[in-house]
């Protein structure tokens, strides 16, 4: 079996695998408004009030902000447990009462993937460079670290504080995006401005690539590849 086939044959069983744990489309569902933020030692304890209409249990996972967060207490409010490295690697000890953020429910198996792929597994923290209007859009351009914008792509998927977006462009440091009128209204983004941060998560199908073409992930490596392939020449 030749490396592509066998690339192909690994990476579908992955897929599939994943589409049977927790996952989010990036499609946010309500608002939320922050009631309270409690620490509790090292963490804190996130409680959410949600627009009516949003039906969840304890121990439901729910996309707040793009994180996945487990429901440990359930009365008006909503309220997770947040712990120290979520913290670490996300915006959402710098909420405050009164934020809105964005909402999710985990995905059922029987549901539409409108978005893409979103773990909820926040990748690391993005900085708002830009905002700017050019007719019914606005293009937002984000600083981005190293470690994630190497997963990015023109025309892929980017989850950006939990919302499934389009990339417009990119170079080393940022990537843009256009914003349509809905999701300024529909999300929490078009609250935002130059300077705020955002929860950043790459597609997981660039990581996956990545995993199972081992050391050859690098530019000399990959046109290593192409040209192993046939589709560069030499």
């Amino acid at each position: 079996m030749q490396r592509d086939e066998k690339i192909l044959c690994a990476f579908v069983p992955l897929c599939l695998c994943h589409l049977l744990l927790i996952m989010f489309t990036g499609l946010v569902e309500t608002f939320g408004a922050v009631s309270a933020v409690k620490k509790t030692g090292n963490s804190i304890r996130l409680s959410v009030k949600p627009l009516s209409g949003f039906e969840v249990q304890i121990g439901d996972s729910v996309s707040v902000n793009g994180v996945c967060l487990t429901v440990t207490r359930l009365d008006s409010d909503l309220s997770f447990d947040v712990s120290p490295e979520t913290l670490r690697s996300t915006n959402l000890g710098a909420l405050k009462t009164g934020n809105k953020i964005n909402l999710e429910r985990a995905m059922r198996l029987s549901d539409r993937l409108g978005g893409h792929i979103v773990t909820g597994h926040v990748d690391g923290i993005g900085l708002i460079r830009d905002k700017k209007q050019a007719g019914e859009y606005t293009f937002y351009t984000f600083e981005c670290p190293a470690e994630i914008i190497k997963y990015i792509v023109k025309k892929g998927s980017i989850a950006v504080d939990g919302i499934s977006l389009t990339v417009v462009d990119l170079d080393y440091g940022s990537f843009s995006v256009a914003i349509i009128p809905h999701t300024l209204t529909a999300t929490n983004l078009g609250d935002k401005g130059i300077g705020d941060k955002v929860n950043l998560e790459a597609d997981i199908i660039g990581k996956y690539v990545e995993k199972l073409l081992g050391n050859k992930t690098t530019d000399a490596g990959l046109m290593e590849l192409l040209k192993e392939k046939g589709f560069v020449n030499e």
